[in-house]
């Protein structure tokens, strides 16, 4: 009888050494699931096929060098078996998954995000599914049970395995690449050395608006996977964590010529943690006092603050710090126990001010947000710039030009900084120019061939105009749109043609206090801004009513970017922030906010100009 026992132990021990542990990577390629199995010490090609469940020959067919063998530490491919939910029927379906519809340039990595839910479990529910292709519309399950049970950091390691099982397997010459923040078609192409058309084949021959159901040739969807030549260049190795120590500012007038830093890996917080945001603005100045814009920033700063905990309920402590726009407060704010241990830094406003926090977080592995100002000599891929880059302003109305009447209005004061854009703007293409005088209307009666307040021979034609007004004060904005407001009704009211024109303005009308809006409409005035929210939307309604309430006084652009600024960024910083900076969970009050960097390890800038057109019928469109 023991001799007996010991058999029976000797046969189940041998079928143990022969079973192996069934993997949980499952790749697509071209169409057909596998999963991929790194071989272990001991393991045979029955046990192989026991534990997935396919024929011994099946393995070998995909596997030819399995023949010969198994090897230790070798990745072999194996067809995937149906999943559970093909199977199921449609009520118990309904109970176990929600249903997700593709949308246009989604990723897988961004909806196992979205719902905190591991891509794997996301990959064996969904058979048919194509990681590194999804198609608009397509179902995908999420299981129920599973939502909000994997972090950032648990999505992003294994996307990353993903790639490297593919890579294990890939045919010779190809290998898989996963697109980081600002990665272009084009520089993607520069940097493994081939064509762009060469990069289209080995995608299947898509163009780079196709890829990923949407990836733009100049922005490529943070995230998806595509193939590239398998000769990769390594990335580059990750800086230590420094020790705490203060920190030796760096003089402004040598940062431009400073070495970038190079990638920062940014910490995801746990959804039980405390963000720590440290806020630096200018509140108030020795020479000028209070300044109000600051405030109303830093009002709907806190607003939004109170919707992150609502809508999220993630738990945030901030500190301000007046900064009094001056440089040395700034360094002395930096040596204190409140700045050192934040998370995410706002601000400062300042260039000048910006130099040295941001060489601060980029060893902290800390994100810093430029919320207003355009950064043009400092480059880290730690900054985070609200303000778009000036090279883009123009990118949405340089079409309309063609075709166009333009006439460049002057006064005695130029904006020559708006001169000089619409110049470069308009290159070889003919214009005239107008130099308006103010009279008053009595007096302009007065003349009998012409007076320069009169604008009417600017319109009285059969052509499409474009008006462009120099102007850089207020007083002579309103009356060169008023006098094209009267000269529009006269020539109307006379029984003559109905001119046709718009008037192209300076972004900066959009702050002027004393204009009569009015007249906006009646000229059709286009200006490009990422200052404008739309009063009559409900979000916009809903956030002027907390105002109120709060501070007994109307919002102005500032607060509404006060309140965009927290709504993007503090709940980013409970997942990647660099993935998931297109507002995934948010729908911002003013412009959307696109963020890429022009260049590996520069400033994530956005770069989302929007054209605001105002229309004779008093209706506002946004482009």
């Amino acid at each position: 009888m023991k001799r007996l026992c010991v058999a029976v132990l000797l046969t189940v021990w041998g079928l143990c050494a022969l079973a192996a542990e069934k993997s949980g990577i499952i790749v697509s390629i071209n169409g057909t699931k596998y999963y991929i199995h790194t071989v272990q010490a001991g393991e045979t090609l029955y046990g192989l096929s026991k534990t997935y469940a396919v024929g011994e020959r099946v393995i070998v067919e995909n596997n030819p060098e399995t023949a010969a063998g198994l090897k230790a530490g070798t990745n072999l491919k194996i067809p995937y078996v149906s999943s559970l939910a093909e199977q199921m029927p449609e009520k118990k379906l309904r109970r176990t998954f929600t249903k997700h519809y593709v949308a246009k340039g989604e990723t897988l990595y961004g909806i196992s995000r979205e719902y905190e839910i591991p891509i794997q479990t996301i990959i064996e529910d969904n058979p048919s599914l194509d990681p590194i292709r999804l198609r608009p519309g397509e179902r995908i399950l999420i299981r129920k049970k599973k939502i909000g049970s994997e972090d950032e950091a648990g999505s992003r390691a294994q996307w990353e395995e993903y790639r490297s099982s593919l890579n294990s397997i890939a045919a010779p010459g190809d290998a898989y690449h996963i697109v980081r923040q600002g990665e272009t078609f084009y520089s993607l192409s520069n940097h493994y050395g081939i064509s762009e058309e060469e990069l289209s084949r080995l995608n299947d021959g898509l163009k780079p608006s196709d890829l990923n159901g949407g990836l733009q040739a100049a922005e490529l969807k943070a995230g998806a996977m595509i193939k590239v030549p398998s000769a990769e260049t390594p990335a580059p190795a990750q800086p230590e964590t420094p020790a705490e120590e203060p920190e030796t500012p760096v003089p402004a007038d040598t940062l431009e010529q400073s070495k970038p830093f190079g990638e920062v890996e940014f910490r995801a917080l746990k959804p039980s943690e405390t963000l720590k945001v440290a806020l630096l603005l200018p509140l108030s100045t020795q020479t000028a006092g209070a300044n109000t814009n600051y405030l109303e920033f830093y009002q709907g700063f806190l607003l939004g603050l109170d919707s992150v905990k609502t809508r999220y309920g993630y738990s945030v402590d901030l500190t301000l710090f007046n900064t009094g726009r001056d440089k040395e407060k700034v360094e002395e704010f930096m040596k204190s126990e409140e700045f050192r241990r934040s998370d995410l830094i706002v601000g400062p406003i300042y260039e000048e001010e910006t130099h040295t926090v941001v060489r601060f977080a980029e060893k902290r592995r800390i994100p810093v947000v430029s919320p207003l100002a355009h950064i043009e000599n400092l480059g880290s891929d730690a900054l985070f710039q609200l303000a778009p880059a000036p090279a883009h302003k123009y990118d949405k109305i340089v079409d309309s030009l063609d075709g166009r009447r333009i006439t460049l209005i002057y006064t005695a004061d130029t904006d020559h900084e708006f001169e000089a854009e619409i110049l470069a703007l308009l290159g070889d293409r003919e214009y005239r120019k107008h130099t308006y005088k103010y009279e008053h209307p009595n007096d302009i009666a007065k003349h009998r061939n012409y007076s320069p307040a009169d604008l009417t021979p600017l319109l009285n034609n059969e052509e499409n105009n474009l008006f462009i007004i120099m102007a850089d004060n207020e007083v002579d904005v309103d009356r060169i749109l008023a006098a094209l407001a009267s000269a529009d009704t006269s020539i109307t009211t006379r029984g003559r043609i109905v001119p046709r024109f718009a008037v192209l303005g300076n972004a900066r009308w959009n702050r002027y206090s004393n204009i009569d809006r009015a007249m906006f409409f009646k000229d059709r005035v286009i200006f490009l801004t990422t200052y404008h929210a739309k009063r009559d939307t409900d979000a916009v309604r809903a956030f002027d009513g907390a105002y109120i309430r709060a501070f007994g006084t109307l919002p102005t652009l500032y607060s509404y970017r006060g309140f965009d600024t927290a709504m993007i960024f503090c709940p980013a910083m409970f997942g990647d922030i660099e993935y998931d900076m297109e507002g995934r969970r948010y729908r911002p009050l003013q412009t959307a906010y696109v963020f890429g960097q022009e260049q590996e390890h520069q400033n994530h800038v956005n770069n989302n100009w929007m054209r605001v057109n105002y229309q004779s019928d008093f209706t506002i469109t946004v482009e």
